[in-house]
């Protein structure tokens, strides 16, 4: 029973994982760029939605959807105002002003809600008793679990099915030839940014009732875990970003229960690498040889 409750636990974590890394995996399969600003719209998402309850009085699922328009909004704007203008900008710079953006957001919620760091209180309270109460599951385990799959199979829906979809995939193929067919590859990278910030703000609701407390570094580590977990899958892909996630959360999860808090993270990552060096595109993302 200890077993399966540290399994549960890490793959409710790392169904908050694998929604943060779908907001990874779409930006940079489509813009081909690492938004490392990602793990802080979490904390502004996670914000807006503590304000909106305690301050407003509001119900849960209302500042879930506050904050998901909060955060699309802002996504859109850091898009059109930090990224846009590096369209054709070396990689270096896109990466350096992607860094600068989350350090201006850090000490922005610094300034505007202080360094003191709020208790959280989750969108969903209990817990269900199994096995004659031997084993229980927290209704927020419950509740990421299957907001992470609903979301997992709209994106898939989504990017298959939709105009807007296959102009994502036509512009994550070749963006110059998703020009010259009519699609506006800047409206299209636009949504994209829209689509991963307003996922990002129901993985920092989520992440906040998980871990109920909350401050202006909140996002960062569990924004670098996102971005491992979609490299580990295979960074572009959906169902890699996914799978990458709920094996990075249980095998945090287990290392942290068997073999020491301190080294857990180290084990993470060190299994990172072992993946990259059999598999460099992830579990499950494609090699695609270079043309030069």
């Amino acid at each position: 029973m200890e077993f399966l409750n540290y399994l549960i636990s890490g793959i409710s974590l790392g169904s908050i994982y694998a929604i943060i890394a779908l907001g990874y995996t779409m930006v940079y399969g489509i813009a081909k760029m690492l938004n490392f600003a990602h793990g802080d719209v979490i904390m502004v998402g996670g914000y807006i939605s503590f304000c909106t309850v305690f301050y407003l009085g509001l119900p849960s699922w209302l500042s879930v959807l506050i904050a998901m328009a909060v955060c699309t909004v802002l996504g859109v704007v850091i898009e059109g105002l930090a990224y846009k203008p590096l369209r054709s900008a070396p990689s270096l710079a896109v990466l350096i002003t992607a860094i600068g953006v989350s350090y201006f957001l850090q000490n922005a919620a610094l300034l505007i809600w202080g360094a003191t760091p709020k208790v959280y209180v989750p969108v969903v309270e209990g817990s269900m008793p199994l096995f004659g109460g031997k084993l229980s599951i927290s209704y927020v385990s419950l509740l990421t679990v299957v907001v992470c799959i609903i979301i997992m199979v709209g994106l898939t829906l989504f990017t298959g099915k939709t105009k807007m979809g296959k102009a994502m995939r036509a512009c994550s193929e070749d963006k110059g030839a998703a020009q010259l067919m009519g699609i506006n590859v800047n409206r299209t990278i636009s949504m994209t940014f829209a689509i991963g910030s307003a996922l990002a703000a129901v993985a920092g609701v989520l992440q906040c009732s998980f871990i109920p407390m909350l401050e202006p570094t909140t996002g960062s580590m569990p924004g670098i875990k996102a971005f491992t977990a979609a490299v580990f899958g295979g960074i572009g892909s959906i169902p890699g970003a996914f799978l990458g996630g709920l094996l990075l959360g249980i095998i945090e999860s287990l290392a942290k229960a068997y073999i020491s808090t301190q080294l857990a993270n180290s084990i993470v990552f060190a299994v990172l690498i072992i993946v990259l060096l059999v598999r460099p595109a992830g579990l499950l993302g494609k090699y695609v040889p270079e043309k030069v």
